[in-house]
């Protein structure tokens, strides 16, 4: 039985996101079509919709009469998304600390006991499971920041948040125990309920991890 087109169309977006995200469809990388249709057996309808809606979030451009080419990078634009992803991340923490229920501590601490057992592998030397590393620190910082009463902040911050990681996994380093202490200390005041000093501890940890991306950029 064929899957409904809308399940296909939402496969294919997540798939071809991942792929321009983790660096599989390079930057500057043109879509060819005929080539996107055999490498994701979807179909051109679906694909145009998929590459529409990417060109739409920033990780395709759409060129008149050129066809469609993932997004390029740039310090420049790494600086910028950083800037964002600050501003609205922090500001969606100091609510979430606020306002978060028990409910809201409970995934706190789940999410950063993944997220910290992880950091721990890679602090041995263990980088195998890369992808697991980040979806880890993505659902940590969300945990941070679910309780923030928008769901229109958290969509935002999800793009901001991707566009961000494009740029780690194109120069992929760990910063090792500074990242991981951040994580805690971070973890701990929002705990504690401590707005202003999660919140500036957030800023520093997105700041480093700007200045250590662009250093291998």
């Amino acid at each position: 039985m064929n899957k409904p087109r809308n399940v296909v169309g939402a496969s294919t977006y997540q798939r071809i996101k991942r792929d321009i995200i983790f660096g599989d469809l390079a930057p500057g990388t043109k879509l060819k079509l005929d080539g996107l249709k055999e490498r994701y057996q979807a179909s051109m309808s679906t694909l145009r919709e998929t590459l529409s809606r990417l060109a739409s979030e920033g990780f395709v451009e759409a060129k008149d009469q050129r066809g469609f080419f993932v997004t390029p990078v740039s310090p420049e634009d790494l600086i910028e998304i950083a800037n964002l992803r600050i501003l609205l991340e922090c500001h969606a923490l100091r609510l979430s600390v606020e306002n978060g229920d028990t409910d809201w501590e409970g995934n706190l601490v789940a999410a950063h006991h993944k997220l910290h057992l992880m950091e721990q592998k890679l602090l041995a030397g263990d980088d195998s499971q890369k992808e697991d590393w980040k979806r880890y620190d993505w659902e940590f910082h969300l945990a941070m920041i679910a309780a923030c009463g928008s769901q229109n902040l958290l969509s935002l911050h999800a793009v901001l948040y991707d566009k961000y990681l494009r740029y780690q996994m194109l120069v992929l380093t760990y910063r090792g125990e500074e990242a991981v202490e951040e994580h805690r200390q971070m973890f701990e005041e929002a705990l504690a309920r401590d707005i202003e000093a999660s919140a500036a501890t957030l800023r520093r940890h997105i700041e480093r991890g700007l200045e250590h991306t662009l250093a291998a950029f």
